[in-house]
């Protein structure tokens, strides 16, 4: 069990505590109260699942409609086999509940910002962001149209039904772990919960943008006009778009025009003005992206579409996803699912496969507001004074009185800094958010369409109602039609629209319309026999509409992505396993004879000699026991410190560091970087020579020290792991053999990397195949807390067990355990 390791530590630092039923102050939070957390009867003890536990059972509820059978596998995945598909979701709602109730609870209270309800007051500074961020009004917004879809509200309702009944029957000692540890209980769930966890999911993947725009508005106003271009420019030499070069696009339907004012008052060209912004104090994971492909029969063995979808998220135990089938009358559906949703998210059915990976196209944009006088209750706009509305949020706070955010409410959206929530950057200042996941939206009528679709018409017609945050949605089916759609409520942007933060006293810099669905990009059946994606920017500078910033879009993975399928043929299931885990670092091919070009080796000490050689005899491969990974990486963050250092430092607000593209491509243009100079030193203009002599004499001593650490070895330097959600060692998976890193298809970094690995052959009997850095269950004291991290570590798969009916998987062998759910 991994609970007891655990335990000792807890005991160790709660020390020689002898007064029972008393709370400590640990870890920035509280210990529980030990009596209760120690009982025999009802503590910690009651979590330990033993090794043979049966998950058998006969439930009479009156929640359900009809009747539903469960066969659960011997990887305790659930096949769902229910009369209706209202029983079918109050059973997966039961299910999730059962396994991974405190994971799906935790989440949405984060969302909701009431950590410090259960955390106490160190946990404040969070809540308040997600509270003026909207997040509760987003997700009321989108509940609100959701609810118009009878379909739709049934499931949620029915999801959420099912969550409660299983709340219903548990007993005290049944309590997760978590609960115990914190000391706090579980709460009723709601459908508004499934769409608090959904706007989670939003910011996560576009949330970014809140502080990408305030960091380069600082960028912009510290550097001046020209020199920002230089070091975030909007093209990328190397770059190899989703819909490939050459393709033609429809004439634009919307066309927006920048104000008259827009290069004195909002691009500021005329010269530095060196103005103030702010920073948020947590933001999304920058890589949160992914990697999908669709190979067609044309090039595979089988003569079939293969799909392959891997979403690189946060690593962290519980898992983000929860594996299922779900058959129904309507339809028959496997893939992983989000506890705390209904319906399956990433998946395939007995006609299609789907995946996705994140668009990272701008979807937030902040607006300076003019209020009359500090009491918010009138702003400029469009010369009058306009009435702002206020939303009263109230904060709950563990152990201490109740603290309200007064959140005004413009044109744009709420107003996210103001007096009240404010630093040295922001003080008289207050920034408007306008984010499309603000907007009525129908997201989650996408994946509950996917789950029933049959074709590519279906398809398109079901990721048409996804808004936010924008997908590029990958598509494979039994026909053999593959495909893959950007997706999204995308603003018809002029040039550098919303890359700063923008007037707001007028409607002039206001969104001036969507990108119609039908001009988003498709790439449909393309002769070159695939599609693919890795977070990139979807197209060239021949499409009509501004897409965005470029240094929100990673380069390279998209490129190496393609050049092997492009010289693939008479694929297989097993070959896309091998492509997942591919470690070739395409980015260091491409800069390590940059390096080499202008590295004086005459100057280096012997040690440094040494480390030059694993340089140049590396095989470019971030595999896990590789040195040369890591002398790579150390000389190449070591360069990028010197040549960006110097200017950034000079700051005194945070600035966002230049790509990895923006230095490589200009030295591969040419030598003589004018950013190389040390702006330090007026006496000498340094070169790129100087800059990497310098950096290399600084890496060197790391690697010195990793050398004596035994720390060498790519492995060990990135030192991969899995947290526990509360980040408790003992809960969590440490120093995981597996290679990979940034730039590269198996991007494995240290806490973030491929969440879910799948990959659909859609032969007539789907093949298909899985694995995630988690277990099926939530609870640390079970078997099945972590069972695939080892597999996923080391690149093994689980075949699919997709089982056509209930009578086949009565009688399957890997079926290990029979739930039947009726009605009382």
């Amino acid at each position: 069990m991994r609970i007891l390791p655990f335990i000792v530590s807890g005991l160790c630092t709660a020390g020689l505590v002898v007064v029972l039923n008393t709370q400590l102050p640990a870890g920035g939070s509280k210990t529980p109260r030990l009596g209760y957390f120690l009982s025999p009867q009802l503590g910690f003890w009651q979590n330990a699942e033993p090794a043979d536990a049966s998950f058998d059972g006969e439930l009479k509820l009156a929640g359900m409609r009809g009747k539903a059978d469960v066969y659960m596998d011997e990887r305790l995945v659930p096949h769902i086999y229910a009369d209706n598909d209202a029983d079918a979701y109050y059973v997966q709602g039961y299910l999730h509940a059962k396994f991974r109730l405190w994971q799906m609870e935790f989440q949405t209270r984060v969302a909701a910002g009431r950590l410090s309800e259960i955390l106490g007051e160190e946990r404040l500074p969070i809540d308040r962001m997600f509270r003026r961020l909207g997040m509760v009004y987003g997700a009321e917004q989108t509940m609100q149209q959701a609810e118009k879809n009878p379909e739709l509200k049934t499931a949620v309702d029915a999801y959420a039904e099912g969550v409660n009944e299983y709340i219903k029957s548990l007993k005290p000692e049944q309590l997760p772990f978590e609960y115990k540890l914190l000391d706090y209980q579980p709460e009723e769930w709601t459908s508004m919960k499934t769409y608090l966890f959904l706007m989670f999911m939003s910011y996560d993947l576009t949330g970014r943008g809140s502080v990408t725009d305030l960091q380069m508005t600082n960028a912009k106003n510290y550097f001046g006009y020209d020199d920002f271009n230089a070091l975030f420019p909007n093209v990328q030499d190397s770059l190899d778009p989703i819909i490939p070069r050459g393709t033609g696009f429809m004439d634009p339907s919307v066309t927006p025009k920048a104000p008259k004012t827009v290069d004195s008052l909002y691009l500021n060209k005329s010269g530095v003005t060196n103005k103030s912004t702010a920073m948020l104090p947590e933001a999304p994971e920058k890589d949160n992206g992914s990697n999908n492909w669709v190979v067609a029969g044309t090039k595979t063995k089988s003569q079939r579409p293969i799909l392959c979808n891997d979403p690189h998220l946060g690593l962290n135990l519980p898992s983000l996803w929860y594996e299922v089938q779900i058959q129904t009358p309507t339809h028959n559906t496997y893939g992983a699912s989000f506890p705390g949703s209904p319906a399956v998210i990433i998946g395939f059915n007995d006609s299609i496969a789907w995946g996705v990976t994140n668009a990272g196209r701008d979807v937030i944009d902040y607006y300076n507001i003019e209020f009359k006088d500090s009491t918010m209750q009138e702003y400029r706009y469009n010369g009058e004074w306009k009435r702002a509305e206020h939303r009263k949020e109230v904060i709950k706070i563990k152990g201490k009185p109740d603290m309200e955010e007064d959140i005004a409410m413009t044109v744009f959206g709420p107003v996210m800094y103001d007096k009240a929530y404010s630093n040295a950057s922001t003080e008289g200042k207050y920034l408007a958010l306008r984010w499309t996941a603000h907007d009525p939206g129908n997201g989650l009528q996408t994946f509950y369409q996917l789950n029933r679709a049959k074709n590519y018409d279906d398809y398109l017609g079901a990721i048409s109602k996804w808004s936010c945050p924008g997908q590029n949605f990958a598509f494979a089916s039994k026909t053999g039609d593959i495909a893959v759609k950007q997706q999204g409520a995308f603003v018809a942007r002029w040039n550098r629209q919303g890359d700063f933060i923008l007037p707001g006293n007028d409607s002039s810099y206001q969104w001036q319309g969507m990108i119609p669905t039908e001009e988003n990009p498709l790439l449909h059946n393309p002769a070159r026999g695939f599609v693919s994606s890795a977070n990139q920017q979807p197209v060239d500078s021949s499409y009509p509409y501004y897409i965005g910033a470029a240094n929100a879009f990673p380069l390279y993975r998209g490129i190496i992505i393609n050049r092997l399928l492009a010289n693939m043929s008479n694929i297989t299931p097993e070959d896309m396993q091998r492509l997942q885990m591919e470690n070739y670092n395409v980015f260091a091919e491409m800069a390590r004879p940059v390096l080499l070009k202008y590295l004086d080796e005459k100057a280096l000490n012997a040690d440094e000699k040494k480390y030059a050689g694993l340089l140049k005899n590396w095989n470019l491969r971030n595999d896990a026991s590789e040195k040369g990974a890591t002398v790579f990486r150390m000389v190449w963050d070591s360069l990028e410190a010197e040549v960006w250092g110097d200017e950034i430092s000079k700051s005194k607000l945070p600035l966002p560091k230049p790509e990895a593209y923006t230095l490589l491509e200009s030295l591969l243009r040419n030598g003589d970087f004018r950013f190389a100079d040390n702006i330090n030193t007026p006496d000498k203009k340094e070169t790129i020579a100087d800059d990497l002599l310098a950096a290399f004499h600084k890496a060197a001593g790391t690697l010195r020290k990793l050398e004596e650490k035994n720390q060498f070895e790519w492995v060990k330097f990135k030192d991969t792991r899995v947290n526990h959600l509360l980040k408790i060692p003992a809960l969590s998976r440490l120093h995981l053999p597996i290679g990979g890193g940034e730039h590269i298809i198996n991007a494995t970094k240290e806490t973030h990397g491929p969440s879910w690995r799948m990959i659909v052959q859609m032969t007539d009997e789907i093949e298909a195949y899985c694995v995630y850095p988690g277990g099926q269950s939530g609870n640390p004291g079970s078997k099945y807390y972590d069972t695939f991290v080892d597999n996923w570590a080391t690149g093994k798969y689980y075949r699919i067990l997709f089982l056509q009916k209930k009578e086949t998987a009565a009688k399957n062998e890997h079926i290990k355990w029979h739930i039947t759910f009726t009605n009382s």
